[in-house]
Order: C-alpha cells, then sequence, then structure tokens
C-alpha cells in the first residue's frame, strides 16, 4: 500500500501539479443556480470566478471585478463601474452584459443562492392553509425582491436600483457569493465551468473526485505561481494523514477531518509544516429557550459559567482556537464583546438555585462522526453535571440532526458557523423573531428566541445607512442576546493549513478561503 502510495506520488509531482485536498465531496461547479449549498464547490469557486464584490481582512466589502462603487444620494441606486482588462478563460471580455446575465440566471433559477435577495413577508390576499392535525394555520407569504431592476448604460457600468436604502448592506453581503459567468455559459457551468479567475477548468473525474485546473496566464490580476493544480477529496483522516507523509497531497487548507492533536504531531514531520492564522469560523453552543428548563434565562447563564472555554483550547484543542465572546469575529467593525462568560462554577451553582433548578434532565445533542466534537462535547457534559446540570449526550446523523433543529426537536446543540457569521446582519438572522423556523419558512434563530426589544434594535440596526449608529446599535443587540444567552459563543476556529516544506507563500485571511492559492509557491 506504502509503495503504491509513493508511486502515485512519484507521477503527480512529474506532472507539475501541485495537488490539493478537499475534507468533503463536492458534486458539481455550478454554484449559482443549485438548489442548496456545496461548502466544497464553494473552495473551488474561489479559484475559477470572480465576483463584483469580496470581503477584505476586517470583512469590509471591496471591489473585485468592480473597480469603483458608487452610491446615490437617497442610498437606493448602486453604481459599478467595472474592472478594465478582465477577460473569460475563452477569451471573450468581461462586460456588463455579463453581470446582467449572471444575475437574470440566478434569479430565472429561483436557488439557493437567489433566495438571499427577496424577503418573505405575510400575504393579506391569500387564506392560511389548515394543517390536516388540527394544529395552528400556516400564515401564507409572498416574496417582495430586494433590487427593482439591474441596468447596463454602457459596456463598463452597472446599475442597480433597490427598493430600499436599508438594503445596501445586504445587498453587497450577498454579491460576494455570486460568480460572474459569461453570457451564455449557464448551461456548461456544471460540469465545464467557465470564469474569469486565476485558474481555467481542465478535466474532473467525477469517480474519484478530482479535479484538475491550469493557471490562467492572462489573468487580469497576474498569473498565478503555479502552472497547474489538482484538488482531490480524500475524507479519511488516516487516508489524508498518508497521502500528506507520502507526498500524494501537496496542501491540506483548513483539513476539519484531522483533530488538533494529529495537525500538532505532523507539524514535527520532516518533510510537512502546519502553519495556523485567525480564523473567524465560530463553534458555538446553542439552547432552546422555549424548552423546559432552558427557557429560564438564569440556567441558561449558568451554562455559560460553568463551561471552562480557555481549557478546553488550551489542552484539548492545542491552542489551535481563540475563545469567543461574541457570534461576530473580532476583526469586524462591528464587534463587542458583550457579557463575558468567565469559567466561574460557583456562580454557576448559585444561579441554579436561584432558578429552582431541580435536576430536569437536559439532551445535548450534536453531529455524529467527529472525534474532536465528541471529545470536546464530553468535557462540557462533564462540566455542567459538576454544577449540577443533569446533561444527557445523544449523537445523530447530521441531516436527522439539521432536521430536528428546524423543527425545534432538541435542548442544547453544539455545532459552527462558517462565513456567515462575518457580517452582523448575521445578528438578526440568529435572534430576531422574524427568523425562527416554522414548517413553510427556513431560519437561523434555532434558539428560537424571541425579543420585542431586541426585534426593533436589529431592525434599526440593519437599515441604517451610518456605520457609526449601526455599531452602536449592533452592539446594544449583542448586549441583549449576551445577557439572555440563546446561544453561547465557544471559539474561533483557527485556520490550519498542513504543507510539504516544498510549498511557500501560504498565508490564509480570516475567512480561509482558497484566494491564497494563486500567490502560492513551489520549489522542485
Amino acid at each position: 500500500m506504502i509503495t503504491l502510495s509513493l508511486s502515485l506520488a512519484c507521477r503527480e509531482r512529474n506532472t507539475g501539479a501541485v495537488t490539493i485536498s478537499l475534507s468533503e465531496k463536492f458534486t458539481g461547479f455550478d454554484t449559482l443556480t443549485t438548489p442548496g449549498t456545496d461548502v466544497a464547490a464553494e473552495r473551488i469557486k474561489t479559484l475559477i470566478f470572480n465576483a463584483l464584490v469580496k470581503k477584505d481582512a476586517n470583512f469590509d466589502y471591496v471591489g473585485e471585478l468592480a473597480k469603483e462603487i458608487k452610491t446615490s444620494e437617497d442610498g437606493t441606486v448602486i453604481t459599478f463601474i467595472l474592472q478594465d482588462g478582465v477577460k473569460f478563460h475563452n477569451g471573450r471580455e468581461f462586460t456588463s452584459a455579463d453581470v446582467k446575465y449572471t444575475f437574470d440566471q440566478l434569479f430565472n433559477s429561483n436557488g439557493f443562492k437567489a433566495g438571499a435577495f427577496f424577503d418573505s413577508v405575510p400575504d393579506d390576499t391569500a387564506p392560511a392553509a389548515k394543517p390536516a392535525d388540527g394544529a395552528q394555520p400556516e400564515p401564507k407569504t409572498k416574496r417582495v425582491a430586494h433590487i427593482k431592476s439591474i441596468e447596463t448604460p454602457d459596456p463598463k457600468t452597472v446599475v442597480f436600483t433597490l427598493e430600499r436604502a436599508a438594503l445596501r448592506t445586504q445587498l453587497m453581503s450577498n454579491l460576494v457569493a455570486i460568480p460572474i459567468i459569461p453570457t451564455d455559459s449557464a448551461a456548461q457551468q456544471k460540469d465545464k465551468p467557465l470564469g474569469s479567475g486565476p485558474f481555467k477548468f481542465a478535466t474532473f473525474d467525477a469517480s474519484q473526485n478530482i479535479v484538475e485546473l491550469d493557471a490562467n496566464p492572462n489573468y487580469w490580476e497576474g498569473a498565478p505561481k503555479i502552472a497547474k493544480i489538482r484538488v482531490k477529496t480524500v475524507t479519511d483522516a488516516q487516508s489524508l494523514q498518508s497521502e500528506l507523509q507520502t507526498g500524494g497531497v501537496d496542501i491540506a487548507p483548513l483539513p476539519t477531518n484531522l483533530p488538533p492533536d494529529i495537525l500538532k504531531s505532523l507539524g514535527a514531520s520532516g518533510n510537512l509544516k502546519v502553519d495556523q492564522f485567525d480564523g473567524s469560523n465560530i463553534q458555538y453552543l446553542v439552547l432552546n429557550t422555549q424548552s423546559p428548563p432552558l427557557d429560564n434565562v438564569k440556567i441558561r447563564q449558568a451554562i455559560g459559567y460553568a463551561i471552562d472555554r480557555q481549557k478546553i483550547v488550551s489542552q484539548l484543542l492545542f491552542d489551535q482556537a481563540k475563545v469567543a465572546n461574541s457570534p461576530i469575529p473580532t476583526q469586524s467593525w462591528a464587534y463587542s464583546a458583550g457579557t463575558e462568560y468567565k469559567f466561574d462554577p460557583e456562580k454557576a451553582k448559585q444561579l441554579l438555585q436561584e432558578a429552582g433548578y431541580k435536576g430536569e434532565p437536559i439532551t445535548f445533542k450534536y453531529g455524529s462522526g467527529n472525534a474532536a466534537t465528541n471529545q470536546y462535547s464530553q468535557v462540557i457534559q462533564s462540566s455542567l453535571n459538576d454544577v449540577g446540570l443533569n446533561i444527557r449526550i445523544e449523537t445523530l446523523e447530521v441531516n436527522t440532526i439539521r432536521q430536528q433543529l428546524a423543527q425545534g426537536q432538541f435542548q442544547m446543540f453544539t455545532g459552527q458557523f462558517v462565513g456567515g457569521n462575518q457580517d452582523p446582519i448575521f445578528l438578526r438572522d440568529l435572534f430576531s423573531t422574524g427568523k425562527i423556523p416554522t414548517a413553510k419558512l427556513a431560519g437561523f434563530n434555532r434558539s428560537r428566541y424571541s425579543n420585542p426589544e431586541l426585534d426593533k434594535l436589529v431592525e434599526e440596526a440593519t437599515s441604517s445607512t451610518d456605520r457609526a449608529r449601526a455599531k452602536e446599535l449592533y452592539a446594544q443587540v449583542w448586549a441583549i442576546a449576551s445577557r439572555d444567552l440563546p446561544l453561547l459563543p465557544l471559539w474561533y476556529q483557527a485556520n490550519m493549513v498542513v504543507s510539504s516544506k516544498r510549498v511557500s507563500n501560504i498565508k490564509l485571511n480570516p475567512s480561509g478561503d482558497w484566494s491564497f492559492v494563486k500567490d502560492v509557491t513551489v520549489s522542485n
């Protein structure tokens, strides 16, 4: 087996390709019109495509294919002046017509990403549907578009007109995820993606989940430093270790299938190095505020004080994380710490006594199959039981637990937010009453938390065009939410990269996207 792996590694190196591993399989390359999300495909998307807008290191929105962004005085008209000298991989020049085409395809598809450009509001003209089981009828809703029109007055100008000025920030956030494609290319994007990014699609082996990309020598921001990359899926931790050690994989960015102790040991290997960068993805504990006894705020606060997060970060995660006091990354302009739950078991016990807690069982659910999650979850269980809580663990298959989260069939759950928490608008998704999931509407407010004061503040914050005022409002929102604790931030996971020592210039930004690949260099 080892001989075969070494032989394979040699053949791969002889091709001149740099091999990058993915921890998850991807089903295709069309991240524009698909009905769901594909995290692995989104990683590859960064290499092949560009968007109008991107995020900088502080999660501010800046132009990518747009070299200039202008906003009208009333805030409803956003004008994008496009970059010069951009060409798609087929040699066609990029123009405003391609932007218009991309968004026409997006909205016609009615896919997952399209939904972000609409609001769901009550439809007073339609009667509520009556469920057969006699439950309360679900109110009818209708979709209202954020964008009134997209116009292309000339080849280098695109004009978005919004329904209201308050939607500008949300528009920018949504644009980051939209890959701009050339006119008349939608049909080929799933199997043979065509964009304007630093790498061009070459081949895809669906049976092995391996894609090969060639450098785009005419890339408008400068050609990549490496001629070819191969992206291969390696979901098994043991297989990934072997591939790294034998040279079958050159770079493993964000290897979520490798536990912290293995990452540490790989860094001591003679031919490998492990780089660590500050990350923004956050591990969290969500508490169902409608499920007794967690409907009592003092019990939720007791949970916050009973967990020694710093000890977990130091001893279990080998400092490959930082304790978090907010869902929003510390790099964000809107960050505020709110109530900080420092480890204080005596205070936790006092709160439980004040709450009149009588040892009622609380079920702690999380997805099965991840050894690191299982390890720290058991430590959390032990810490909570030590202060007098009665915590029982239940692990479930990932799709099952997602369904139960949406239906409110849980009490405690641990998971990770990837990317969405980089914009403070996420606080509305997490805590506003209107984002509680129902049978008809998806929502991120899995804690099922409802507070009219917070609802008012978060709507004002997301509608504000004054950043200083918005920052103040978001701080007030998190002050209320962190006090009531429907969600406890645990830690920001560091962005880890394992690579061959022949690979240099690896620099991951806090988002952890793959834009760094363009600047990687290799010595043979």
